[in-house]
């Protein structure tokens, strides 16, 4: 669906809070309205100071929520009128002092009032000095609204106003309208369920050591979101990370390969859609310690055995299940991704390269090819990776509709 058509009609409450960044607020407003979109804004009084009331007037057509006390006349209560039959709410910039706010469910002025009574999506974009955005306070009332189901587009790395560089400037406007785009997105796959592996496994030696990989989850944990957005219920099977656990998935915990392999098998005959984005130890130690084995006493060889590879035995048993594995490859990239898609039986396969800068492990983007089973081919960019994850799930959905059309 394209975007104009996904926003169109669509009534959205945009947020301005008192950040320099707010002129970039006047950006979203022209392109939301050129969407078709129907936008109200409410303002901080802190705002109105980086950015007139007059500016987003005349681009929204319609008035200002800035002042409750000064709305529409006797018997208007603004934050209540400006929310009715909100389809999604949007705070752009959002200061560390907003989320705190919202965080703390504190309604003291017009636009905390407004988010407060609002009854839709909110999705919130930060914009601050980088030490501000590190704040352990701030990290946490930011974990604490995801898990309220609040989603965020994180800020982007560069020159900040204070002078200095670091994490902190308000996202790219494209970024959030991607974002936005995929909360409005239809639920296509309503009344599927999605089993999506993420993570590395641990292969453990002795108590303090053990086999793993620079997995951090990122994509996992992005896919299964993108996912939950489009209507399906989400199982999250997640190997060791230092990611929170993604609002409305069932969250499964494991730490090694066959933990994940045991997970795995007991919940994919629920399953119509498998996507298998862990990276799972091959290999695992012959013998173990549960004591730490001083390194004098150590060999200086370590005998390993293969692990259960889990993708190969659900492709073996069948199914009318979906099945999509992921290939990170150094060599031979496409042919051995061909040569894993034909001999594990997928229906799919995502290809990255591990050379290719910001693609692969431990980065906050990806640059994949989709590849399913008929030979149909999608390249996508180096982007982040909850775009690259909407991309997948928009592909396994149209995959799905060309088997049942």
């Amino acid at each position: 669906m394209e975007r104009s058509d996904l926003l169109s009609g669509k009534r959205i409450l945009l947020g301005v809070s008192g950040s320099i960044a707010a002129y970039k607020a006047v950006d979203l407003l022209r392109r939301l309205a050129e969407s078709g979109a129907e936008v109200r804004v409410a303002m901080t009084r802190h705002a109105a100071e980086f950015v007139s009331r007059l500016t987003f007037e005349a681009l929204s057509r319609g008035p200002v929520l800035y002042d409750e006390f000064a709305w529409r006349g006797p018997g208007s209560i603004g934050h209540i009128e400006i929310t009715e039959g909100l389809d999604l709410a949007l705070v752009a910039p959002a200061t560390a002092n907003i989320i705190g706010k919202i965080a703390a469910g504190i309604a003291d002025d017009a636009l905390t009032s407004a988010l407060m009574a609002r009854d839709c999506p909110l999705v919130i974009a930060p914009a601050m000095n980088d030490r501000m955005y590190r704040n352990v306070l701030l990290q946490k009332n930011m974990a604490f609204l995801k898990q309220c189901g609040v989603r965020f587009v994180e800020p982007g790395t560069g020159s900040l106003a204070c002078g200095t560089t670091g994490q902190g400037r308000l996202a790219d406007s494209e970024l959030i309208m991607q974002e936005i785009s995929a909360v409005l997105s239809q639920h296509d796959l309503a009344g599927k369920t999605v089993l999506v592996t993420a993570g590395p496994t641990r292969e453990f030696i002795d108590a303090v050591r053990f086999i793993s990989n620079p997995s951090t989850g990122k994509m996992g944990y992005a896919l299964a979101a993108a996912a939950r957005d489009r209507g399906a219920e989400v199982i999250l099977i997640s190997g060791p990370t230092q990611l929170a656990s993604p609002w409305g998935v069932t969250m499964v915990s494991v730490v090694s390969a066959a933990d994940m392999h045991r997970a795995v098998m007991e919940r994919v005959d629920r399953s119509h859609i498998v996507i298998m984005a862990a990276a799972v130890s091959d290999f695992t130690p012959l013998q173990t310690s549960d004591r730490k084995i001083k390194k004098e006493d150590a060999a200086l060889t370590l005998p390993l055995g293969r692990t259960e590879d889990i993708l190969r035995n659900i492709g073996k048993a069948g199914g009318k299940r979906l099945l999509i594995g992921f290939a990170a490859e150094t060599d031979n990239i496409e042919q051995n991704a061909l040569k894993k898609l034909k001999e594990k039986h997928l229906d799919m396969i995502i290809v990255n390269d591990l050379l290719r800068s910001g693609s692969g492990f431990g980065f906050d983007t990806n640059a994949v090819t989709i590849i399913d089973r008929s030979g149909r081919r999608t390249e996508l960019p180096t982007m982040p990776k909850a775009v690259i994850a909407d991309s997948v799930i928009t592909a396994i959905s149209e995959f799905l509709k060309k088997q049942n059309p």
